[in-house]
């Protein structure tokens, strides 16, 4: 059953287009994760999902509510962890909590209840008459995630909930994430550029200038790639590549000084490459694709290149709200 629908969304910023007729959809219970670089329009489109900003053109629904007609009900059945800290750091982390319970009507009777069931789950209990100043970041980003489930929501918005973190406190967020989807079976909904956190999750939509160029579970889009990823570097690589295509009928791909394919099943076709191999071999290696290998096929270029202009693009579409762009 799907919790979120979307058809063909947009969103400009000027003439800048930041979000170009996405659609996809979200099934109730799942970890559905937007994987791309800063820039890419994963924010935008949370945004609008959340009905903090409102569409171009084209539809969404979550819950059943419509994200531009129904926007009370929509925010009432959706919890948000967004990118950057939204707590009140000289307030306790009770009193975080319980100022988001009033503003989401959460019913007297069961407030101080919840409040205490959700620090419980990030395991804060004994801070919560702690003033949010005195927090590390991820005791932040746990308390957020306490914030988010308060009113019991029925999908969960995860703006780049590991941001800035350290590679400990990241994978301690996710622990808490993963347990939130076995116990409550809550449909989590999270943009990330790190490879290892679209890892885990049900199905990965890859965003690229504002498009979903792909939607899959992400071993099979790593699939999609033909197999696994073999590299090599031989004494003359362009006789090597030479015999790769006319006896084992491959595309090799020369590049820095090294020789790539794909093969399926990498591991029964290495042996009988060394049986077979006339050209002398200096070295060879053999992965599974990533995620990265399946965002430069799509797109040209690796996650980790875009990382640098994603400020650049963050600037020009401030500068197209404004109207200067």
């Amino acid at each position: 059953m799907s919790v979120i629908e979307v058809k063909a969304l947009s969103r400009s910023f000027g003439k800048l287009r930041a979000v170009d007729e996405v659609s996809f959809q979200v099934n109730e219970g799942e970890i559905f994760g937007f994987l791309g670089p800063n820039g890419a329009g994963k924010t935008t489109t949370i945004n609008m999902l959340c009905t903090l900003i409102r569409p171009t053109s084209g539809s969404a629904t979550i819950n059943g509510f419509d994200i531009i007609t129904q926007r009370s009900d929509v925010r009432r059945s959706i919890g948000l962890v967004f990118q950057e800290a939204a707590l009140d750091e000289y307030l306790s982390a009770e009193q975080n909590l319980r100022f988001h319970a009033y503003a989401y009507d959460v019913s007297p009777d069961v407030r101080e209840k919840r409040i205490t069931q959700v620090l419980q789950l990030v395991e804060l209990a004994d801070r919560r008459k702690s003033k949010v100043s005195t927090f590390s970041g991820g005791m932040k980003r746990r308390l957020e995630i306490a914030r988010g489930l308060l009113h019991n929501p029925k999908v969960m918005f995860m703006d780049e909930p590991t941001l800035g973190l350290d590679p400990q406190t990241r994978r301690h967020i996710w622990d808490y994430v993963l347990a939130l989807r076995k116990e409550s079976h809550l449909t989590i909904f999270l943009t990330t550029h790190y490879l290892d956190e679209a890892e885990n999750c049900d199905r990965v939509g890859i965003m690229d200038r504002g498009r979903m160029v792909a939607l899959d579970t992400p071993d099979k889009l790593k699939d999609s790639m033909g197999g696994d990823v073999i590299t090599l570097k031989a004494a003359d690589n362009e006789a090597a590549a030479k015999e790769l295509k006319e006896k084992f009928s491959l595309s090799p791909v020369l590049q820095d000084g090294n020789i790539n394919f794909h093969v399926p099943h990498g591991d029964i076709f290495l042996p009988k490459l060394m049986q077979n191999f006339q050209t002398p071999l200096l070295s060879i290696s053999l992965r599974r694709p990533t995620l990265d290998d399946v965002y430069l096929k799509l797109t040209g270029r690796a996650i980790r290149e875009e990382e640098a202009s994603g400020k650049d693009q963050m600037r020009a579409m401030m500068a197209a709200r404004r109207g200067r762009g």
